[in-house]
């Protein structure tokens, strides 16, 4: 694995290819693997050099919950490794049920009660990294400021490390970094969506790392895949390889989070670290 690292806050070094944990769970919906293939997938992540998770009290369907598959694999934790939490409109996985208006993860009660179950599910007194995320980026305004408000009031209280924002525009990372220090950006982006570009270079030239999720996407354009299939073919590897290793040459303060339930899966993703795409492969890719 590459051995490329990034400081959240400058202080919390991670390398740059980490694991994303809701797969675990089958959270909102969809298959996941049993307990001991996913207690396994933490394991072997760990032992192959990851020191970045991502998860979420919410991460949870059907009695399975991605903190508490977190603690049974790995706790006590590594002293390195970081794991980054997130916080919002949803309190509990199904939450995501309720209607929009009815969802009151994002009031100051809703987000320490967030807080406090992803301190107690992972068996920590202080989380790494909280990332606020706005459902579908349409928090403005007062409601936003508020919900920042109080997770720095609870940074205060020495509850939460550093602050992260997820799912947000331009408009929302401006006003955040006008309230508090902010060390990482979460936000959908993959090489066939590309919208995020303009907010991939202000948070490298502030400093701030940026995680895409979904970072190989749902499917990809036909353009897109026919680019990457011969980009692949060339390395002897796979699209999806590709389109990780793509997002690493991107931008150096961009570390990813793909997920799976896969043991083999996970080292096919980590392995990315190692491909070294060429200025023609990065031509053609576009």
């Amino acid at each position: 694995m590459t051995n490329e690292q990034w400081a959240f806050g400058g202080d919390l070094p991670i390398n740059r290819i980490g694991y994303g944990t809701m797969r675990l769970t089958g959270w909102p919906r969809g298959d996941r693997p049993g307990r001991d293939t996913a207690l396994t997938v933490l394991r072997r992540a760990v032992e192959l050099g990851v020191n970045h998770l991502d998860t979420s009290y919410y991460y949870a369907r059907d009695g399975v919950s991605a903190n508490e598959l977190i603690r049974a694999a790995l706790h006590p934790y590594p002293q390195d490794l970081v794991i980054v939490t997130k916080v919002g409109a949803l309190v509990e996985g199904d939450d995501i049920d309720l209607p929009a208006a009815e969802r009151r993860g994002l009031t100051p009660d809703g987000l320490r009660r967030g807080v406090e179950a992803n301190l107690r599910s992972l068996g920590v007194d202080r989380l790494d990294v909280v990332n606020l995320r706005i459902d579908d980026r349409g928090h403005d305004g007062a409601e936003y400021e508020t919900a920042l408000e109080t997770l720095m009031s609870l940074r205060a209280e020495g509850l939460i490390r550093h602050l992260g924002i997820s799912n947000v525009g331009r408009a929302h990372f401006d006003r955040a970094r006008g309230l508090a220090d902010i060390v990482c950006v979460q936000n959908l982006y993959n090489i066939a969506d590309r919208d995020d570009d303009p907010l991939i270079d202000a948070c490298a030239e502030a400093g701030i790392a940026y995680v895409p999720f979904f970072p190989v996407g749902g499917g990809f354009r036909p353009l897109t895949a026919e680019r990457l299939a011969e980009v692949a073919d060339r390395h002897g590897t796979t699209a999806q390889q590709v389109a990780l290793a793509w997002l690493l040459a991107r931008s150096p303060n961009i570390a990813i989070i793909p997920g799976t339930g896969s043991p083999a899966h996970l080292e096919e993703n980590l392995a990315a670290g190692r491909l070294q795409l060429t200025e023609k492969d990065l031509a053609e890719l576009g």
